[in-house]
């Protein structure tokens, strides 16, 4: 097994009770020393690791246990091939942890002379320009401290630090994928990249590297408050290294979380989400701590506070039950496969929602399997209002997996609507659709027209409050059944549920324009008369008669 003594030092701590591990740490270790440690074609570049390390204490601040132990796998090399064996290093830690201050150090020692690159840019991205130019201002102030040193080896602006001796370049960059191509990046540092909404941006700066050698990139956040977005979908293939068997070998995962809500309530604990925590504690530290322990007795006067301390100070999104028809990982049950083959000859019940023609409509058929409800459904939505509305999931990813059609219209027209019902009616034998009385009149008269009887709810509010603890239930159960279907999810963890003063629950918008919930309303619709329609004839046997 390779070893190395920052490595060694910090796993040891651990195993000696002088630190706390969250159980995504213990896996990282776990994953090291099965997968990775015991290879024979690895190596630790020692003389860069410790380089890197005096520069950045010289220079910036010292370095924690934990940071040492990151910075070490950063520069874990191929023996026989001058190559990195991890070109992702992704760090997922509360808020605090001085992960500004690493990338600005390593940031840094990259485009020194100590690095010795020739060309090797590094751009830092983010979604705002006040955070993407953090660090590189922070890295300017210190030449600036600095200067006359410096100036031998550096030169400097507001906007970007480049090295003299490598001619590397140390800039920033926001998040604006369509006008911003690959350029020649030796590292690409993505900073608190929960917020990014889809996988373009990464994919348009990422085609750029591997043109410069010992290409990087370094994904550093906190956790956000959207879920079923890039920042689920990358942190799911994460845990997939951890946990082992991934075929991303060449992705470090560091994760530092709490466990669990309970945890939050033991500080002596919350090192688990915050490294900085772990005794003895640097003056640093004491101040982080102290400030966050301000924010948690807070709480007690003001629980409003809560969803934000646990996202960004325990790194722990929180759900609030009362608040959401189902939890996210109930909304996430609802991603398995539609058994096509088994519906063919089932009754089912189609339902539309047709509100608002000039941004989103949704459509579907409603199917029972033994005590599953499947639902099978698309939607449509003006290609401009997308593009206006600025909506923060990836609808055009989603529109090419066909799950969603974009018309160039000013308004939805119905015609859609009518010619995929009638598609369910030659798959599946479709007769019944159930919609509101909003536009009633357009609807109803273009699928009577083509044969199919109209069911309409005249108050969705009264049916939502019947429905609404049978569909918590269904959800805890999970026995709804989505398919792959990201934009149902979407849809569904969109909804807010308020409980009225008689005690009756409403389905609420939480954000009228952003946060669309269409599809999750047609599912309704078809539910409320689930059990009228979807019900299949017993089979009849001879042998059960008695001549």
């Amino acid at each position: 097994m390779i070893q190395q003594k920052h490595v060694n030092e910090y796993i040891q701590a651990w195993r000696d009770g002088k630190i706390i591990f969250n159980q995504e740490r213990i896996d990282l270790v776990e994953h090291l020393e099965s997968e990775v440690l015991v290879r024979n074609d690895i190596y630790f570049d020692e003389e860069q690791i410790e380089k890197c390390i005096s520069y950045i204490e010289k220079w910036y601040f010292p370095l924690e246990l934990f940071q040492k132990f990151i910075i070490a796998f950063v520069f874990l090399k191929y023996i026989n091939r001058d190559k990195l064996f991890y070109k992702d290093i992704v760090i997922v830690i509360a808020r605090g942890n001085g992960k500004n201050g690493l990338i600005s150090g390593l940031a840094d020692y990259f485009i020194s002379p100590g690095h010795n690159i020739e060309g090797y840019n590094v751009d830092v991205v983010a979604n705002s320009e006040e955070q993407a130019e953090t660090s590189v201002k922070e890295v300017g102030n210190m030449k600036e401290r600095n200067k006359n040193f410096m100036k031998k080896f550096f030169k400097w602006t507001a906007t970007k630090i480049t090295g003299k001796a490598t001619l590397s370049e140390f800039k920033f960059r926001t998040s604006n994928a369509d006008t911003k191509d690959g350029g020649r990046p030796g590292c690409l540092i993505f900073d608190e990249w929960h917020i990014y909404e889809e996988m373009k941006l990464i994919n348009t700066l990422s085609s750029g590297l591997g043109k410069v050698k010992h290409r990087r990139r370094i994904f550093i956040s906190t956790n956000g408050h959207v879920r079923g977005g890039f920042f689920d979908r990358f942190m799911e293939q994460c845990l997939e290294v951890l946990k082992g068997g991934s075929k991303r070998k060449n992705r470090f995962v560091f994760v530092c979380k709490m466990d669990s809500k309970d945890d939050v309530n033991h500080p002596e604990l919350w090192e688990k989400a915050n490294p900085m925590f772990s005794k003895p504690r640097s003056p640093y530290a004491e101040e982080l701590y102290d400030t966050v322990m301000d924010e948690y007795l807070d709480l007690e006067d003001d629980p409003s506070g809560r969803p934000e301390f646990m996202a960004k100070r325990m790194n722990l999104p929180q759900e609030d039950s009362t608040t959401r028809i189902a939890s996210w990982k109930d909304i996430k049950a609802t991603n398995k496969p539609i058994p096509y083959d088994r519906l063919k000859n089932k009754p089912c019940v189609g339902a539309i929602d047709y509100s608002f023609i000039k941004d989103f409509t949704a459509c579907g058929v409603l199917f029972k399997d033994g005590d599953d409800y499947i639902w099978d459904s698309h939607q449509y939505a003006r290609r401009d209002f997308v593009k206006e509305a600025n909506l923060k999931p990836p609808i055009f990813e989603w529109e090419q997996q066909g799950l969603i059609t974009l018309l160039d219209e000013p308004a939805i027209n119905i015609k859609h609507m009518v010619n995929y019902f009638c598609r369910m009616r030659e798959q599946y034998g479709l007769t019944t659709i159930i919609g509101d009385t909003f536009r009633l009149d357009i609807v109803k008269t273009a699928l009577e027209a083509e044969g199919f009887e109209v069911l309409y709810i005249r108050n969705p509010h009264a049916i939502y409050a019947k429905l609404a603890p049978r569909i918590e239930m269904l959800f805890a159960q999970q026995k709804i059944i989505f398919g792959d279907n990201p934009i149902m999810r979407w849809n569904t963890n969109n909804i807010a549920v308020k409980v009225k003063p008689d005690g009756n629950k409403d389905f609420l918008k939480k954000d009228e324009v952003r946060r669309k919930t269409d599809g999750f309303t047609a599912f309704v619709y078809a539910l409320w008369q689930a059990d009228n329609i979807l019900i299949e004839e017993e089979e009849f046997f001879l042998d059960t008669i008695s001549f």
